[in-house]
């Protein structure tokens, strides 16, 4: 969780206390904010905490497509495999021709 006080800083304090900062990041496990003029600009965060929140994407992006795909069967959308299989075929033979 986003510690406001500690892990909003501004571009300048970064560019000043890098070492210090990444130790932080490392330390607590959160991105970093980082300000210009007052204004959220841009969040740094370390390798690990990037590939974790990579992994909770690709979840939530399979979640939705399982979601999506189970609406379709609900919905009676579907094709028996065998069926689709054959078409796929058919449709190749009908390219090559």
């Amino acid at each position: 969780m986003l510690d406001i006080a500690k892990d909003i800083q501004s571009l300048s304090h970064f560019k000043r206390n890098t070492a210090h900062v990444m130790k932080q990041m490392r330390e607590s496990g959160n991105p970093v904010v980082l300000t210009v003029n007052g204004k959220a600009e841009v969040v740094v965060q370390d390798a690990v905490a990037y590939q974790r929140l990579m992994a909770l994407a690709e979840r939530a992006e399979m979640i939705e497509f399982l979601r999506a795909a189970k609406a379709d069967a609900d919905a009676g959308r579907t094709v028996p495999a065998r069926e689709f299989v054959q078409a796929l075929g058919q449709k190749k033979k009908a390219k090559r021709a």
